[in-house]
């Protein structure tokens, strides 16, 4: 159970983020893949990540400091069709020199749909992050829009995708911000990864200072 759930700052580049001390999550998906309610969902705050009707709302690296421990980093929608094209490149170098370079970054939650089949985009960023190197979990969202045949037959169908190209597949997560699936096993990996990463960090920082 997360206590205390802060805003920190938006940033337009992974230079301008807090400093990099504590260890951090990235949330990420393609617009409208519910990713707002689901940070809101996960950290028991009604409007901490700002929902929106909208697609693409999100348009920079919003951190948030969790019980003073850790940064969970909401990040700009992918693949977002009607912003303009310039806008939509800017977001791309955003996002990709941010997971690429942020230093304290731990892992990054990739957000999928579960009522849609494999798409070709959410695959490719996931090459991207394998070629890279970039520990990913995969969370299907929107568990409650399905049966659970329909979305055993959806996870089945990206298993067999996933493992044309990998080996092994990543960790994944089901969730749904309206029935609360999937939060307490969300944040209970996320405190398994701190509970050496942060003393880690902290020696860092004071490596830094002193």
């Amino acid at each position: 159970m997360i206590k205390k759930a802060e805003f920190v700052k938006s940033s337009q580049k992974y230079t301008d983020c807090p400093d990099p001390f504590k260890p951090e999550y990235a949330f990420i998906g393609r617009s409208n893949v519910g990713k707002s309610s689901l940070i809101n969902m996960i950290t028991e705050r009604k409007s901490l990540a700002k929902t929106s009707s909208t697609p693409g709302k999100t348009q920079l690296i919003n951190t948030f400091e969790m019980d003073d421990i850790w940064y969970l980093a909401d990040l700009p929608g992918y693949g977002f069709a009607k912003a303009p094209k310039g806008v939509r490149g800017g977001f791309n170098r955003m996002i990709y020199d941010y997971i690429e370079f942020r230093k304290n970054l731990v892992n990054v939650f990739l957000l999928i749909d579960s009522r849609h089949t494999p798409q070709a985009i959410d695959l490719q960023f996931m090459e991207w992050l394998g070629n890279k190197q970039i520990p990913f979990s995969i969370v299907f969202t929107k568990l409650d829009k399905l049966t659970s045949t329909q979305m055993q037959k959806n996870l089945n169908h990206y298993k067999v995708e996933l493992l044309k190209k990998w080996e092994e597949l990543p960790k994944i997560f089901t969730s749904s911000a309206t029935s609360k699936i999937g939060k307490l096993e969300i944040i209970g990996y996320i405190d398994s990864l701190n509970v050496t990463l942060v003393d880690e960090f902290k020696k860092e920082q004071f490596k830094k200072e002193y």
